[in-house]
């Protein structure tokens, strides 16, 4: 069973769409495309079976002691990944509009949140994320062993034990993939993972953090004006529901509360053209769109972004 689950999802890879749009260049399956997949192990790593989906995080135990307490949403594509994880005791702050809105100390609460987004591999012992947008300054290697302990749960551990985290799947309403992808001036500026009726957003911030061990190593080492701050805190990391929410493509949990319950904008500017391409807003200057996975049928593809337009 689990080699042909294992064939499946190779198979499911190698059918993946790419599609590109540059700024110079009309909307088309590009040779750069095609290039950058066949150097980028992700496209075509065989993760462990059971880990694309949904994840919500128990728990951590780092040396038999219960970590922090974090809500936890993490999505796991054929490659693509995202996650982002909230302090429990975050305020929603839903009547706040923007980072202007809070105090001070407001502010250092939301330096505590943790979440990135990139790609995942396995080379049939350890599974390694590799970060391309952190939340937080650490650049430290992020790699562990996973193991399935039933249907619906299954635990990271460290590398050198110190830790173990238990994740629950979550339903996921169908098995559709999609992910992509928008890059600014060879920098990963934003991007769409879709699982399932689940996605995950993220935008990056306008520049990288300097190196730290952690956000608030960070500002006690560099004393950041409150202008600066909120800079290095403009980095939004979003998890919700494309149907299943109160409304379509629903902010369930995100780095930016005030975004919590609304709305995605960036689908908005997405649509399907007649040969069940994703069509994409004209690029600017320095930016490259693209899909880097499909996998689903073209009525499928159409009724993801149809709720996108019933908003428009």
């Amino acid at each position: 069973m689990r080699a042909l689950a294992v064939a499946a999802m190779a198979l499911a890879a190698a059918c993946e769409s790419k599609q590109e749009r540059t700024a110079d260049s009309p909307f088309t399956a590009s040779d750069a495309a095609r290039a950058r997949a066949a150097a980028d192990p992700s496209e075509h790593a065989a993760l462990p079976p059971f880990l694309p989906g949904v994840w919500s995080r128990d728990f951590i135990r780092r040396r038999g002691v219960l970590g922090e307490n974090l809500r936890v949403r993490y999505l796991q594509a054929l490659g693509p990944f995202g996650d982002v994880r909230i302090p429990s005791d975050r305020a929603s702050n839903a009547k706040v509009g923007g980072f202007d809105d809070l105090t001070d100390a407001q502010l250092r609460v939301l330096a505590r949140q943790k979440g990135f987004t990139g790609h995942t591999t396995f080379d049939g012992r350890v599974v390694t994320w590799h970060h391309e947008i952190d939340f937080q300054p650490d650049s430290s290697r992020d790699a562990s062993n996973v193991s399935l302990v039933d249907d619906l749960h299954f635990l990271e551990t460290g590398l050198d034990s110190s830790f173990v985290e238990q994740y629950t799947r979550l339903p996921l309403g169908d098995g559709r993939r999609f992910a992509m992808r928008v890059e600014r001036n060879g920098r990963l500026d934003r991007v769409l993972i879709v699982v399932g009726d689940w996605f995950y957003f993220a935008r990056n911030r306008a520049t990288a953090l300097p190196a730290a061990a952690s956000f608030d190593a960070l500002i006690a080492a560099k004393a950041p004006t409150r202008a600066q701050l909120i800079a290095w805190l403009d980095c939004e990391l979003s998890a919700g529901r494309v149907s299943g929410g109160v409304v379509p493509w629903e902010i369930q949990t995100s780095t930016l509360p005030w975004r919590e319950g609304r709305h995605l904008a960036f689908v908005d500017a997405l649509s399907v053209d007649s040969a069940h391409r994703v069509v994409f807003p004209a690029a600017s200057a320095g930016e490259r769109w693209s899909v880097t996975q499909q996998v689903m049928t073209p009525a499928a593809l159409s009724a993801l972004f149809a709720h996108a337009r019933a908003r428009q």
